[in-house]
């Protein structure tokens, strides 16, 4: 089983949260920098901002509910203090921190797991409308539970990605507004002057803070759908079509992620009653952090413990609050409790002249979110039932599966758009990218056009873990108590997790469990050999099983 380093000691309790707005873009003090400075566990307050006046930085915003700040410094033994002190436990460059899975595009060569594959796409299926290539809807038995509850709108599910597009059909009439909130600032370049997000655009005020509203990507408005698209909307039926959903950006418009934001989306969960959130991403720039890294200087090591640490209290006190966390397991095609080789990180230049280098990952090492505190990892399955050639695996890791897609469960192994997930897609997304033309049609065959509407079909366990995200929101609405605080519902994290896990439908490993997916990308054949380990009942490619939203709610 793969380990995950833990802390056992809570931050001391205080009175209040404090989270500060996201910082304003631009260019600082020549020769200063920005970190997140995670304060000792049990220190108080006092105490750990003196640490940090000691080691030469000025707290420039707090999020005292689990007890870190955001720090100015110019001093260039500012590492080396915060390692040296006993009131701090880590710092973490503020830069992005994270990256979407690239669905189903892992890297095939055997010592490499984030490198990106080839693309291609074609469909061999019928036209249909986009309702009936909802394949994954039938897997898990979703319409059957909507015959027991579609879900309640007191029950909040915050969406953690890359925004959402409230203005699409299918979002419109169960987004919550007001709740809403973007934690990120667009980030137009790396430290090596790299292209991020690219200048900013849609913020009207010029400070990089897009609305609540937009998504600029694609990736979170395809999820939101997923869990809870209307049944009386445009093209789809969500999982929970009668649930609410909240959005919680944490990602930029690039796919990139902040570790701050991921840290405040959390605990604003905890303190507003949102009961489910779904993380559809890694936290980086390291794919795993590895708190003893041979090849990383003493400023990564520490970087990589933090985000180890401070993810860690941002679950629990989220967890504790009442909210259940569901997480993609990944889509490196890799073994979570097995050694890797990685060859992608970091991935984000924090500091000029960084760049990825070869490093093997033991198993001791933990991927952000999906092996986190309390978190419930999916792996996603294909049309066939199989698990997805892309999903990662490993006994131990994985609770559940779901339906993720995986375009190549084909008879020949040839890509069959047909046969991913469908949900929405945002217009503007298309219109920017080529694949919706000047004349509002679509320029691609994984987007199609509907009642005005457009939507995708993508594959990835980013597409896994909203459907089990869906079916805990159904628990919620069915199993769930008044929420005397936030109004709503609620219903204690660890009986979500319980009911999913337990109503999952067993799936056993493969015959033999040595399993080699084939599939093709032009003329090219492409291979991965997998091995399942475990019982009918807990394995390693479905954890419990295929989540089961009928039994779910019975």
């Amino acid at each position: 089983m793969r380990r995950v380093l833990t802390a056992t000691t809570a931050v001391a309790a205080v009175t209040a949260t404090l989270i500060s707005p996201p910082a304003q873009a631009g260019p600082g003090t020549p020769g200063e920098r920005e970190f997140l400075v995670l304060y000792g566990a049990g220190v108080p307050l006092d105490r750990a901002r003196a640490a940090v006046t000691a080691a030469g930085g000025a707290v420039t915003a707090e999020n005292t509910a689990i007890g870190f700040a955001t720090v100015l410094t110019s001093s260039t033994r500012f590492v080396g203090d915060v390692i040296a002190s006993q009131d701090l436990a880590g710092a973490a460059p503020n830069r992005p921190v994270a990256a979407l899975p690239k669905e189903g595009r892992s890297g095939d060569a055997a010592e490499s797991v984030r490198a990106p594959e080839p693309t291609a796409t074609g469909s061999s299926g019928p036209v249909k409308p986009v309702a009936e290539r909802q394949w994954d809807m039938k897997q898990i038995n979703a319409p059957e539970a909507h015959a027991l509850t579609k879900g309640d709108k007191g029950v909040l599910v915050g969406v953690m990605d890359t925004g959402i597009d409230a203005s699409h059909p299918d979002i419109a009439p169960n987004f919550d507004r007001a709740l809403s909130r973007n934690f990120t600032v667009d980030m137009p370049r790396d430290a090596n002057g790299v292209t991020i997000d690219g200048e900013c655009a849609t913020d009207p005020d010029g400070s990089c803070h897009d609305p609540a509203d937009v998504d600029e990507n694609e990736h979170g408005t395809h999820i939101a759908s997923t869990i809870a698209a209307p049944d009386d909307g445009v093209g789809i039926t969500g999982v929970a079509p009668n649930v609410t959903i909240v959005n919680l950006r944490t990602g930029q418009d690039s796919g990139q992620f902040f570790l701050k934001p991921t840290l405040d989306a959390l605990v604003y969960a905890a303190d507003n009653g949102i009961d489910v959130v779904n993380m559809s991403y890694y936290l980086d720039p390291w794919a795993w952090n590895c708190p003893d890294d041979p090849t990383a200087t003493p400023e990564e090591r520490l970087q990589q413990k933090t985000v180890i640490e401070a993810v860690n209290r941002a679950l629990r006190y989220a967890h504790g609050k009442g909210v259940t966390l569901i997480a993609a397991a990944g889509n490196d095609k890799s073994d979570y409790t097995r050694a890797i080789i990685d060859n992608a990180s970091p991935n984000f230049a924090s500091i000029p002249g960084q760049k990825p280098r070869k490093r093997r990952v033991p198993p001791s090492c933990v991927s952000q979110p999906s092996e986190g505190e309390h978190v419930i990892p999916v792996s996603a399955t294909g049309i066939t039932g199989r698990k997805a050639y892309y999903s990662s695996y490993g006994l131990g890791y994985v609770a559940v599966a779901a339906p993720g897609g995986d375009k190549v469960d084909t008879p020949d192994g040839r890509v069959d758009d047909e046969i991913g997930v469908w949900a929405a897609y945002p217009e503007q997304v298309g219109r920017a990218g080529g694949t919706i033309r000047a004349d509002g049609t679509p320029a691609v065959p994984y987007v199609v056009k509907e009642g005005g509407a457009y939507y995708a079909s993508l594959q990835g366990t980013s597409m896994a873990a909203p459907h089990a995200a869906g079916v805990a929101a159904l628990i919620v609405s069915r199993y769930g108590q008044a929420d005397p605080v936030h109004g709503g519902l609620t219903l204690d994290p660890v009986e979500v997790r319980k009911r999913l896990v337990a109503t999952s439908v067993p799936t056993a490993c493969p015959v033999p469990a040595t399993y080699t997916y084939r599939w093709n990308l032009g003329e090219a054949e492409h291979t991965s050999t997998q091995t399942c380990e475990g019982t009918l009942s807990d394995n390693g490619f479905f954890g419990a099983g295929v989540i089961n939203a009928r039994d779910a709610v019975e």
